[in-house]
């Protein structure tokens, strides 16, 4: 899951292109090609890798008008591996504001669970 250059192999759905700008440890900062909504948009993300655990990231979209902290975590339990991701959007642009919410707040989690979180499990149940 932190090997980020290959989220676009990984997760064709969200992923364009990933580049690891600087590398500092288990701290990147990537600049990323992403597609939602039908759409392409650059992202910056400053990312910290948590070994054995997952990653936390601050994530900025200025042409889509977003900024977002990222944190998704893995841990065992008796049932096998639990994935927790959680995704907190600021959108920055007020008349998107209308628009958006729901569009972010529902629709493209949704998505994101389908084209990453079920991507994630079925690759974690092989």
């Amino acid at each position: 899951m932190t090997d980020f250059k290959k989220w676009p192999e990984y997760f064709p759905k969200v992923a364009e292109s990933i580049q690891v700008m600087r590398c500092e440890g288990n701290y990147l900062e990537m600049d990323a090609s992403v597609k939602s909504f039908g759409q392409k948009f650059p992202v910056k993300m400053k990312t910290q890798i948590l070994p054995g655990k997952g990653f936390i990231s601050d994530n900025e979209s200025p042409k889509f008008g977003t900024s977002g902290h990222e944190e998704l975590m893995l841990s065992e339990s008796s049932d096998g591996t639990v994935i927790d991701y959680t995704y907190k959007v600021a959108i920055h642009k007020r008349w998107l504001r209308i628009v958006a919410q729901p569009l972010i707040g529902w629709f493209s989690m949704k998505y994101w669970q389908k084209a990453v979180i079920d991507e994630l499990r079925k690759r974690l149940e092989r």
